[in-house]
């Protein structure tokens, strides 16, 4: 019997080769490896969220500790801006004092800085309107700058009281604090007022009526009201409506004029003394009688003569003298 010849084996019956043991271990550790990571990316998942729930349900140290800070802020704001009205109190009372004690004390008017008192801008808090905290700094800000003015005011007001003080006796007999003519010499008490809206009685337009006219006789006396050094005389001519005229320069700011006199009796760079005689009343200038216009100058700017007359007068009588003052007829300026 002849034999069968062997069949060529099949290749895909051929066994596998057995694997060995260092790939099957190293197979084993990438997937304990690649287990332990997902374990390790859903657990911080996990983790994350419940933070996140949590920290919307509850507070975190971190955000207690952030609540407790701002709200520490917002306390010191407010205890800042409390301190700062308390300042500001004090400031105004030492203002009070200022006009109503040193300025009576030294005769001198109260100090005007309208500049001074007005508001800032808008503009200026605008880059604080963005902060979280604005409602809290923007009052804070305005409360200081006002108190800042506040302080410029009265600090300004202090360094022009200083050298009066230095010099208070030489000061107190220079302010003018007398009446310029002899009071029984008045025409019935005729006292026209010191007006900066007045009704011009000739060019029937308004006017400033910046002194006090007296009416009074032609020839009657006139007197300096302070100690001054004589700065201006005019004894011809109209001068702008003044006619025959006399300035004084008391120094401290003060300066004196007596206008529409009949005669001058003192020369520029004479110095004269409280109650000296400088002229005579008249009806020279722009004037319809005989009278003194008498004004009182104070940095350049007029003020009312009445407020200096007779320093120790009663309020009574202050009453009564406001109370005769009219509106002038005696002349235009």
């Amino acid at each position: 019997m002849t034999p069968h010849a062997a069949t060529p084996a099949d290749p895909g019956d051929r066994p596998t080769p057995p694997r060995s043991a260092s790939g099957s271990a190293g197979i084993s550790l990438r997937l304990r490896f690649y287990r332990l990571l997902r374990k390790i990316l859903l657990g911080f998942i996990a983790v994350s969220i419940i933070n996140v729930l949590f920290s919307y349900f509850f507070y975190t140290p971190k955000m207690y500790r952030i609540h407790r800070d701002t709200r520490e802020l917002m306390i010191r704001y407010r205890i800042l801006q409390e301190r700062i009205r308390t300042a500001r109190q004090r400031t105004e009372e030492i203002r009070h004092r200022d006009r109503y004690v040193y300025r009576t004390l030294f005769s001198t008017d109260t100090l005007a800085m309208p500049a001074v008192w007005q508001e800032y801008p808008e503009a200026k808090y605008a880059p604080m309107e963005e902060d979280p905290f604005a409602r809290l700094m923007i009052p804070t800000w305005k409360l200081l700058d006002g108190w800042a003015r506040e302080l410029y005011a009265t600090s300004v007001s202090f360094d022009e009281l200083q050298p009066l003080a230095k010099d208070k006796e030489k000061m107190a007999s220079a302010v003018p604090a007398l009446w310029p003519i002899d009071r029984k010499a008045l025409h019935g008490n005729h006292i026209g007022a010191f007006n900066p809206r007045r009704f011009h009685p000739i060019l029937h337009r308004i006017q400033p009526h910046n002194g006090v006219d007296f009416g009074a006789d032609r020839g009657t006396p006139i007197y300096a009201t302070g100690d001054a050094v004589v700065e201006k005389t005019q004894a011809a001519g109209y001068n702008g409506g003044f006619g025959h005229q006399v300035l004084l320069n008391h120094g401290f700011g003060y300066k004196t004029r007596y206008a529409h006199m009949d005669r001058v009796e003192v020369a520029p760079g004479d110095t004269v003394r409280r109650g000296q005689q400088i002229g005579t009343v008249g009806n020279t200038g722009r004037s319809t009688s005989s009278h003194l216009h008498y004004e009182v100058i104070y940095k350049g700017r007029p003020v009312n003569p009445i407020n200096y007359f007779d320093r120790h007068i009663t309020e009574a009588e202050y009453e009564r003298l406001m109370a005769q003052l009219r509106e002038t007829k005696y002349e235009a300026m």
